[in-house]
C-alpha cells in the first residue's frame, strides 16, 4: 500500500541537483499541524533534510508572501527573520532550540559548501552527541523564523 502524500499551499525553490545527479525542488508548504520544508522529486517527497542555495532560500521566503502560502503575520515573520543584518561574529549555523521528549533538539540553518544551506533538525542524544535527522522538517512558523534570524545574524545567509 502506497503512503498518502499530503500537500497544501506551497512555495518552491529550485530545481537543484544532488550528488547523484537527481533533480529536486525544495518546498515550504502549509500542512495540517504546521509548516513543512522538504525536498520533492518527480512528484514525491524525499526522505532527507532539505538543501538549497542560499539565494534560493531568500527567493523561497519571498514566494511565501507572493503565493499567500501563510497568513500575512507569519509570512512577515519569515521575511523579517531572513533579512536580519549579520552581526560581528560568524558561525556555521543558526538554530532554534526546542525539546523532543527528554532530549534537546535544534532546528538548524547551516552553511554547506558552494553557497548552499541545509535546514534540518538535530537531536542531542545523551552520551552520543548531536545527531542529524535526515528527514523533511515540520514545525511551527515561529521555529523557522527563529532559526532564520539566528542564521542571518551569524552571517550564514550572506555571501
Amino acid at each position: 500500500m502506497a503512503s498518502r502524500v499530503v500537500t497544501g499551499p506551497y512555495a518552491s525553490a529550485g530545481p537543484y541537483e544532488d550528488d547523484a545527479g537527481d533533480s529536486y525542488d525544495v518546498r515550504l508548504e502549509r500542512v495540517p499541524g504546521g509548516v513543512r520544508l522538504a525536498e520533492w522529486a518527480s512528484g514525491q517527497i524525499r526522505r532527507r533534510a532539505p538543501v538549497l542555495a542560499t539565494s534560493g532560500l531568500s527567493d523561497l521566503v519571498a514566494a511565501v508572501s507572493e503565493r499567500e502560502v501563510l497568513g500575512a503575520p507569519d509570512a512577515e515573520k519569515l521575511a523579517a527573520a531572513a533579512s536580519t543584518e549579520p552581526g560581528d561574529e560568524r558561525a556555521t549555523h543558526g538554530a532554534s532550540r526546542g525539546r523532543a521528549g527528554d532530549m534537546q533538539e535544534e532546528l538548524r540553518v547551516e552553511r554547506l559548501d558552494d553557497g548552499r544551506v541545509r535546514i534540518a533538525r538535530w537531536i542531542l542524544r545523551p552520551g552520543a552527541g548531536w545527531e542529524l535527522q535526515e528527514a523533511p522538517v515540520m514545525l511551527p512558523v515561529a521555529r523557522y523564523a527563529e532559526a532564520l534570524r539566528a542564521a542571518a545574524a551569524a552571517g550564514v545567509l550572506s555571501g
